[in-house]
C-alpha cells in the first residue's frame, strides 16, 4: 500500500485502497505523505470521519512516526489537527454567553440554571485552556452551552476586527496548520472547505481520506440545508437589533406561518409542494431577503460589538433565505430531472423541519475534490459485491485506468509495457476515450492479515421466516437465545431498529443469565468499556454500533445481525436516489438500496474479527441473505468466511469458543 501511495503522488492519479483491519494502513499512508511534504516543501492533508481515528493519528501514530523517522530524515516531521471554528471557543462570543433569549427561551427553568453554570465554568477554563478545543474539556457541556461561547466562519468578524483577534484560538489552530507536513481534519471540514469560495485548508497537493466508505454521507449532509420556525425566529431576533421593527416583524410572521403550515403538512418526501406551503416558503424568502438589505445598506462604520452583531445577524438570515430558495427552486424542473430531494421531519422529540439536499454528490466531489490534487481513498470496506466500482462511482470517479489491463492479465494475455513510445500510460486503455476531466484512478486491495476461513463462520439462519414489520417475532428471539446460550455471552446484537434492540434486552434478560447491555442505559463508551471488561456479558444496539465498537479478545465471538440492513422504504434521500436511478435506465434498487445495505452489513460483521488471534461466529437471522437473488451480492460484499446455514454446526463452534475461552486454551 505504501508504493502504491508513492506511486499515485508521484504520477499525479487517484488512489483507492481497502486496506483491512490490521493492516497497519496509518502507517501505510502517513510515511509517504510524510516524504512527499517534506520533499516538496508543502503540506499534506490527512482526513478522517470519526474523532477516535482523528485523536489516534494526532496524539499516537503522527508523534511515535516523528520520533522515529527524525533520525533518518534532516528534521523531524510536524504535524497539527485543525477543526471547524465552531469547535474552538470564540473570547468574543463568551462576554456575552447566556445572554440570547432566542438561544434559550424554548428551555425550562431547570435547564436555563443549568446551562448557567456550565456557562460559568466555560469562562473559568477560558482562562486555563491553551487550545479552546472543545474535545479537551474534560467533562463536557452540552450543545447548548456550547453554542453560547463558539460562533461558525460566517458569524466571525474576523481577527482584524475583533477585539479579541490577537487572542482567537481559531487563528492560532489555522496559523499552526499553516506550516506543517501533515494536517489531521476531518469529512465535514473537507466538506465545507469545498463548497466554500476561500479555502479553509492550507494550500496542499495531496490529500488522504481514511474511512472513505463515510465521504458521501458526510458531504450530503454538510450540503443539506434545514428550514425551521427557530431558524426563523432566530434570524427575525437578530435582525430585530438592527433594523425597522416593520421588517424584522415582518419575518417573525413567516416563522409563526411557517410552524402552521408544517403542522398541517404530512412528514416525509415532498413530489410536489402545496399552494400553502410554497407561499410560506416564499415569504420566509423574501422577508429574509428584506432584513439583509436593510442591514446592509447601514453605514459601514461599528464598534466591534455592532459588527458581531451585524455578522450574527447576517449569517443567520442567509442561512434562512438560501433554504427557502433552494426549497423553491427544486421544484422547477420536471421530477425525472431534478437533482435536489425536499422532505419534512416531524418527530415527537424535535420541532418540524423542511429539508433539502442533493441527489447526487459526485458531482461536486469530482469538480472540488478531485479537480487539482492528488487524492488517497482508503478504508476497510470499499469493495461492494466484490468491486469498487459502486463507491467510485458515488464518489464521482469514472472507470478505473487498470480495468482492461487487469482483465486481460486474468484471461492470461501478455502484459503491456510500463510506458509507450509516446509516454502515453498504455495501462489506461480508456485514455483516448476517456471523458474530458473524468479522474484517472487505480484500485489496490492489499488484503488482510486474518485467515477469515479459518478464524470466522458466516451463518444464515435460512430456517427462519423473513423478518416481519412488527418487531422480532418469537423465532428469532429464540434463535438469539440459543447463540447466546451456546457463546455464553461474548455477543455484540446489532439490531436494524431502536425498538427491536429494546425488545430483544426486555423480553432476553429474562431468560439469559449472562448480563445484558442495552444501548441508552449509558453512554456508548462506557457500555462498549463494560462489554470489553466483562467476558459473559451481552450488548445490544443500534446504527452507531455498526461501526463504534472495537473489543479484540474473547470478549467478542459471536456478532449477531437481526436482519440486512437496507435504508427504510420511506427514507427520503434513499428512495429519491433509487427512483432517480430507476427513471434514468439504472437498477435504483442495486445501486442504492443493496449498495447501502452491504457497506453497513461489511461494517456491522467487520466488529468481529479485530486481531489475527480471534476466533467467532457472524450469525445473520434473515434467510433472505441466503435465498434473494441478491443475496450473492451482498455476501461478496463481506470476507471470505467459512459459511454454513446449519445451527446445530454453529451451537458447537460456539461452545468450543467459550470452553476454551475459560480455560483459556487455544482453539484450533
Amino acid at each position: 500500500m505504501a508504493e502504491a501511495v508513492v506511486e499515485a503522488v508521484d504520477r499525479r492519479e487517484h488512489l483507492v485502497v481497502q486496506a483491512g483491519t490490521g493492516t497497519g494502513k496509518s502507517l501505510a499512508y502517513l510515511v509517504p505523505a510524510i516524504r512527499h511534504a517534506m520533499v516538496e516543501k508543502t503540506t499534506v492533508v490527512v482526513s478522517t470521519a470519526t474523532i477516535a481515528l482523528q485523536n489516534q493519528l494526532i496524539d499516537r501514530d503522527l508523534p511515535r512516526l516523528a520520533e522515529a523517522l527524525s533520525p533518518l530524515l534532516f528534521r523531524e516531521p510536524t504535524f497539527a489537527v485543525l477543526k471547524g471554528r465552531r469547535n474552538y471557543l470564540c473570547r468574543n462570543r463568551l462576554q456575552s454567553a447566556g445572554e440570547e433569549a432566542e438561544d434559550t427561551e424554548l428551555f425550562d427553568p431547570r435547564q436555563l440554571s443549568s446551562l448557567g453554570r456550565q456557562v460559568s465554568r466555560l469562562h473559568e477554563w477560558a482562562e486555563e485552556t491553551v487550545t479552546g478545543d472543545r474535545d479537551e474539556l474534560v467533562p463536557g457541556v452540552s450543545d447548548l452551552a456550547w453554542r453560547q461561547v463558539s460562533v461558525g466562519g460566517n458569524e466571525c468578524v474576523g481577527a482584524r476586527v475583533c477585539p479579541f483577534g490577537q487572542e482567537c484560538f481559531a487563528e492560532f489552530a489555522r496559523e499552526a496548520a499553516g506550516g506543517v507536513d501533515i494536517v489531521v481534519t476531518n469529512h465535514a471540514m473537507l466538506s465545507i472547505d469545498m463548497s466554500q469560495e476561500y479555502r479553509l485548508l492550507p494550500e496542499h497537493d495531496t490529500i488522504v481520506i481514511d474511512e472513505a466508505h463515510e465521504l458521501v454521507d458526510r458531504a450530503t449532509s454538510t450540503a443539506t440545508a434545514t428550514l425551521t420556525e427557530r431558524s426563523v425566529t432566530t434570524a427575525a431576533k437578530r435582525a430585530a437589533r438592527l433594523v425597522e421593527p416593520q421588517i424584522g416583524e415582518r419575518l417573525t410572521e413567516c416563522a409563526d406561518g411557517l410552524a402552521l403550515v408544517f403542522t398541517e403538512s404530512p412528514d416525509g418526501r415532498l413530489d410536489h409542494m402545496d399552494e400553502a406551503l410554497a407561499n410560506a416558503v416564499a415569504a420566509t424568502r423574501d422577508a429574509a431577503s428584506a432584513c439583509v438589505a436593510a442591514i446592509g445598506s447601514a453605514s459601514p462604520e461599528f464598534d466591534a460589538d455592532t459588527t458581531a452583531d451585524r455578522r450574527r445577524a447576517l449569517a443567520a438570515l442567509e442561512e434562512v433565505h438560501d433554504a427557502a430558495v433552494r426549497v423553491l427552486e427544486s421544484y422547477e424542473p420536471a421530477l425525472r430531472d431534478r437533482t435536489e430531494v425536499v422532505w419534512l421531519t416531524k418527530t415527537p422529540a424535535r420541532p418540524p423541519a423542511l429539508n433539502v439536499a442533493p441527489l447526487d454528490v459526485g458531482g461536486l466531489l469530482r469538480e472540488k475534490l478531485f479537480g487539482d490534487r492528488t487524492v488517497v481513498l482508503t478504508s476497510a470496506t470499499l469493495t461492494l459485491g466484490g468491486d469498487f466500482r459502486a463507491l467510485a462511482g458515488q464518489w464521482g470517479l469514472g472507470h478505473e485506468v487498470r480495468a482492461e489491463a487487469k482483465e486481460r492479465a486474468s484471461r492470461g494475455a501478455a502484459p503491456v509495457p510500463e510506458k509507450g513510445a509516446e509516454g502515453v500510460d498504455p495501462d489506461d486503455e480508456d485514455g483516448p476515450h476517456r471523458a474530458a476531466g473524468e479522474p484517472r484512478w487505480r484500485a489496490l486491495d492489499v488484503g488482510s492479515p486474518f485467515e477469515h476461513a479459518r478464524s470466522g463462520i458466516l451463518y444464515v439462519a435460512k430456517h427462519l421466516p423473513p423478518p416481519g414489520r412488527d418487531g422480532l417475532s418469537p423465532a428469532y428471539l429464540d434463535e438469539i437465545f440459543e447463540l447466546v446460550q451456546a457463546a455464553d455471552g461474548r455477543t455484540l446484537c446489532l439490531f436494524s431498529s431502536m425498538r427491536a434492540t429494546q425488545q430483544a434486552a426486555e423480553e432476553l434478560r429474562e431468560r439469559l443469565d449472562q448480563p445484558i447491555l442495552c444501548q441508552g442505559d449509558d453512554t456508548t463508551g462506557r457500555l462498549v468499556r463494560q462489554f470489553a471488561e466483562d467476558e459473559r456479558s451481552c450488548l445490544f444496539g443500534t446504527l452507531s454500533l455498526w461501526q463504534g465498537v472495537d473489543v479484540p479478545g474473547p470478549s467478542l465471538s459471536l456478532v449477531v445481525v437481526d436482519r440486512v440492513p437496507f435504508p427504510r422504504p420511506d427514507d427520503p434521500l434513499a428512495s429519491a436516489r433509487r427512483r432517480a436511478v430507476d427513471a434514468h435506465g439504472g437498477n435504483g434498487f442495486l445501486t442504492v438500496t443493496a449498495t447501502h445495505a452491504a457497506l453497513l452489513l461489511a461494517q456491522g460483521t467487520g466488529r468481529l474479527l479485530r486481531s489475527t488471534q480471534d476466533r467467532g461466529v457472524i450469525a445473520v437471522l434473515d434467510p433472505r441473505l441466503a435465498t434473494a437473488r441478491y443475496g450473492g451480492f451482498l455476501r461478496a460484499s463481506l470476507p471470505p468466511y467459512w459459511e454454513t446455514t446449519d445451527p446445530g454446526v454453529v451451537r458447537s463452534a460456539l461452545r468450543r469458543l467459550a470452553e476454551a475461552a475459560t480455560t483459556a486454551t487455544p482453539v484450533p
